[in-house]
Parts: C-alpha cells; structure tokens; sequence
C-alpha cells in the first residue's frame, strides 16, 4: 500500500517508517525539513515530503494517491497546545478524506471512561475522535506507557530509577499502569493496514503485566541490577510538582514530563483487549514488562548504544534508539576527546596503538594505572593482571589488560560506517576498547591513526556512560586526572611512534618502576650470558 507517515522525525515515526517499507509499502514521509531524515539509514526506501500538518496545501499533496494515513504528531508545549493539535488533526482529516485515503492510524494515550482526564489526555483523546468522525475508516490505537530505549517514558523511569537511592514518591505512583514494549507498538501499527474497511474504533493496546509505577521502578532496579530503593511518600508532590522535579532529575525536559505524568493521575489499564479480533499478537507473545526493560537496557547500557550510529545494523531492532530520537534519548554519555598530529607515518602510530597495554603499560600515568588495578581487584574485578594475548598483535575479543578488544579496523575502513563519534577519515584505522573493570557505569576507549601530508593524526576518544547516581559522581571525581591519563597517553604514543621513525627504541624505560623493571631485566640478562674465560 501506498502509506502516508506523518511524524517521521520523531521517536514512533521514525522507527515506523523503515518498518513498513520493509514489508513492501510505499512510504511517503512528511517532515517539514528533509535534511532531518537526510542521513537515516532508510532514507533511500522512502519517499520524503516537504509538509507540515497545519498545512493544508502540503497535506493535500501528501495525501494524493495514498491508502493509508498515519498521523503521529503531538504537540508538546506547554500552552495552547490543545488548539494546535485540534486544527492539524481537522487539517490532516480533511485532506484524507478528499484525498480519497481508505485508512487513518492514529496512535493515542490510554485513558479510563467517565473521569475528568487531564488537559493533555484530554485532547489526545479528542484528535482521535476527530479522525473518527472524518468518513475515513479509522483506528485510535490508545498505549499507555511505552518501553523502549530512546522513549521518553522508558527514559523518565530509567532515571528516575537509576540517580535517586532514595525515591519521593507521590501518590500517582501507587496507580496501576499497563505498559507495552515499543515492538509490540509498532507490530500492532504496521498491521493495521489489513483491518477491514468498516472498522471504525478505538483499540486499547497493553502489555501482559499491569503494575503500579511504583512496581515498575521496583522492577527496573531489579533487571538493571541495582540496589532496592527506598521509597519516601510525599502526599504534597503533585503532577505539576513531579514535572519540575523530573526536569530538574533526569534529561527529559519538562514540556514532555508534563503529558508523561499527567498520563499518571489516573489508572491506565486497558479496558479490552478486542485488538486481537483483527490482528494476531506478535509471535511467541506480548512482551512482557521485565523483558522489555532488558531489551531496552541492553541497547542503552551496553557497547550497542556507542556503535548502533554506525550503519552496521541497517535494520534497527525495535528498542534501538535512532539518530531522530530527543537529544536526551540513550542517555547521558560522557566522552573526553582529544587529537595530536604526528610527523610519524600512520604505520608507526598504528603499531604503537595495537601495541599497548600488556608490558608495555598504556603510556600514560603508570603508577594511577597500577593503582586503578589495585582498586579493581580488591572489588572483586579483572584488574591489570590479564595483560595480552599477544605482544604485537590484537584481535577482537582479546582480553587486554582489564579492556576487550571490542573492534579493530586496520586500513580500508574509511568507507565502512562502523562506529558513531567523529566519521572516519580517508584511511583511518580504529582500536576500541571495552572495560571490564568494576565500575559505576560503562566505559569505551577509542584510538584512531589517520595518515596525512605531514604524517598522521592520532585521535583519541574515552567515553563513559554512567550507571545511577554513582555514576554520574565517579565520572566528576575521576575527571581531573583525565589530564594525566588520558593527556598523557596521547602526546606519549604519539612521542614513541615519532622515536620509532627516527630508529630509536618507542619504549624506553620512564618512572621509577620502569626503570627498575628495566635494570631487572639488563640483570637477569647478564646472569643468563656464558662466562668468557681470559688469561692464558
């Protein structure tokens, strides 16, 4: 089918789009700047259109030939956003319907019957009856919270969760809440195309567990792998209270905390479940709350959310973030970059690079490397005791001191989109490595050796993604030695590959313990050397 895909940029839209077009569908997307969608991966399978949903000539022509309309645009500011949401759902209705679309999807928020809903539920719920009284065949799929990484309601939970031991909880979150997972979101979206013609309704969609939000962050501490919180009711937080206090704790701004919590107040738990009449759950099931956290984490936390940019993974899993998610989506990533040219050729940097660790130390502060490896055992980790494989030579998957080699690109990767961070230079090559030491979050070091006129550049990038509220504090204590670390291994890798080309040797005993490793070594030398007999 010819589908229209209003919303592309955004969290649901984007990973919509790439869906449907999978599945055979013409796609057109309509975004009011295609530069937007530009560089997405999928960008070549879709058609993308210059419109905007409070255009009603843009809309006309997106609409022209179409069979089916999905609108997933919601407005998110703080006033008057009612009006605006009402005028481009009657605008988008009305060019459906004279576009002769046989078929609107609009995705909506779940709400109990016979309550006074909150101003932002209250205007969801009357965009879809909007749609439904168009004379376009309509379907309101109504979710409440959405699990996924990158959603702003998986991402309000996570940090919510992950910084604050110690919880104020008001009472919205003792309400019983059934979320679903953002795959089983868009399998419901993407078959919606194959509903009948008189099918003209609301559809609650939910997830097989329904639980309190207070349930939920016991849960995600739980799968996350984090301490048991402890819970402080605060009678006096309301849902505008709780807004400032979720802006003030976690990146989601307070213009999305509003509608998430107002979503809250009231008990959003699906009254029916007649979906399934018309389209079958995804196979082996609904996914329940505790895997999709998994899932999520699995993406946010782990090496996948660092190189997911890379292009490698063309067809995203469904908890993938994506390059249009919110600035905020994945988390907070901490980096420490740096970058020195070099008059030694790429080869040498090159081989200094896939050289380090082992005996040869990382080049930079050996007695905070020691110390740091100390630290490590005592804490149960690998610390610096596993060294290499091989001296000059390092694979993927090698154990390299308390690192793994997570990827190593040698020449001709220049054209391959494999890591996100900085694009790859003509000839670049990239070592990256993943610790597997004890530590509040987790951490990524990258080192790339690119040639030049002159020689080379070298650049460097470590980054962090901190785990809770420890995270965030071992990041901040541990930042002013970067300059002694990470500062150092730099001009010192560079300073060894620029001895290498001059012929001397790249390693040469520094510090008190080298140099006395050294003076070991040229002793255990000269015992092993057979006596030379003089005289006559």
């Amino acid at each position: 089918m010819r589908c229209v895909v209003t919303g592309a940029t955004g969290y649901i839209g984007g990973r919509l789009a790439p869906r449907l077009a999978a599945e055979g569908h013409h796609v057109r997307c309509v975004v009011r700047d295609p530069d937007k969608v530009r560089d997405v991966p999928w960008a070549e399978q879709v058609e993308i259109v210059r419109g905007d949903v409070l255009d009603e000539e843009s809309m006309r022509r997106a609409c022209e030939g179409a069979d089916v309309l999905y609108y997933l645009v919601h407005s998110l500011s703080e006033r008057g956003f009612a009006a605006v949401d009402r005028q481009a759902a009657m605008i988008s209705a009305q060019a459906a319907r004279e576009a002769g679309v046989s078929r609107i999807v609009y995705l909506g928020g779940m709400h109990p019957d016979g309550v006074e809903l909150s101003e932002h539920l209250a205007s969801r719920a009357e965009v879809g009856e909007i749609f439904l009284r168009s004379g376009v065949p309509t379907v309101v799929l109504q979710a409440a919270v959405i699990l996924g990484s990158g959603s702003a309601s998986f991402e309000m939970l996570r940090y919510l969760t992950e910084r604050l031991p110690v919880m104020l909880t008001p009472s919205w979150v003792h309400h019983r809440v059934q979320p679903i997972a953002i795959r089983d979101v868009l399998h419901y979206l993407v078959r919606a195309v194959t509903l009948p013609p008189e099918v003209n309704r609301t559809f609650d969609i939910g997830g097989p567990d329904v639980l309190t939000y207070l349930q939920m962050m016991e849960g995600f501490a739980d799968v996350a792998g984090l301490a048991k919180r402890a819970m402080l009711p605060v009678p006096v937080l309301t849902p505008r209270l709780s807004s400032h206090w979720v802006n003030l704790v976690t990146p989601v701004p307070r213009s999305t905390a509003v509608p998430l919590i107002d979503s809250l107040i009231h008990e959003v738990v699906a009254a029916e479940h007649d979906i399934d009449t018309f389209i079958p759950p995804p196979e082996g099931g609904l996914t329940g709350f505790r895997r999709a956290v998994s899932l999520a984490l699995a993406r946010i936390g782990s090496g996948q959310v660092e190189t997911r940019w890379s292009g490698a993974n063309a067809s995203y899993a469904p908890s993938d973030p994506l390059p249009s998610d919110p600035e905020w989506a994945g988390g907070t990533v901490y980096t420490d970059v740096r970058e020195r040219p070099s008059t030694a050729s790429a080869e040498n940097v090159w081989h200094i690079v896939t050289g380090i660790g082992g005996e040869r130390g990382w080049y930079s502060f050996p007695l905070g490397w020691w110390a740091r490896g100390v630290l490590d055992r005592l804490f149960g980790g690998v610390g610096l005791r596993r060294g290499r494989r091989d001296a000059d030579s390092l694979k993927v998957g090698d154990a390299l001191d308390w690192w793994r080699v997570e990827e190593c690109l040698d020449e001709g990767s220049a054209d391959r989109e494999v890591v996100s961070g900085p694009a790859m230079l003509p000839g670049e090559r990239l070592l990256r490595l993943r610790a597997e030491m004890k530590a509040p979050g987790l951490a990524w070091l990258e080192l790339r050796v690119a040639p030049t006129e002159e020689g080379s550049l070298y650049r460097q990038r470590a980054i962090f993604f901190p785990h809770g509220l420890a995270g965030h504090a071992y990041w901040r204590v541990i930042a002013p030695f970067h300059v002694l670390v990470f500062g150092g291994m730099e001009r010192r890798i560079v300073a060894a590959a620029e001895r290498a080309e001059r012929g001397e040797d790249p390693d040469p005993p520094t510090g008190l313990v080298a140099r006395l490793k050294d003076r070991r070594a040229r002793r255990d030398a000269e015992r092993a050397r057979p006596a030379v007999r003089t005289g006559s």
